[in-house]
């Protein structure tokens, strides 16, 4: 599995408006796009900025070109993530996942397992 990550910094007051548009661009093409497990979206508010990070997740990197194109590195943008963005960094990070770990859903009742102690 490959984990691949985006950064985007925008200003703070543009922050909800441009995630609301990576609904209707880029996470709606990871979701139809064959091979993709999903993405996080992370986000941190600095001062005047708010830095945006995607974690997608992706079975193969057949997939992700399938996603980005014959250059997997570069970044895919939007015809609008320039009104959004304040830097357009031109490549991505590719991770092979060495390991992932889902935690065990909690117990329905509400109260904590105590089966395990």
């Amino acid at each position: 599995m490959i984990a691949r990550i985006w950064r985007g910094i925008t200003p703070r007051d543009k922050a909800d408006e441009y995630l609301a548009y990576l609904q209707e661009t880029g996470l709606k093409d990871y979701a139809t796009t064959p091979g993709n497990r999903g993405v996080t979206v992370l986000r941190r508010e600095q001062g005047e900025h708010c830095e945006i990070m995607l974690v997608s997740l992706w079975d193969s990197m057949d997939a992700v070109r399938a996603f980005a194109g014959e250059n997997p590195e570069k970044s895919v943008y939007y015809p609008e993530d320039e009104r959004y963005l304040l830097d357009m960094e031109p490549l991505v990070r590719h991770y092979a996942v060495a390991e992932q770990i889902v935690a065990e859903a909690a117990p329905r009742s509400g109260k904590p397992d105590q089966s395990r102690k």
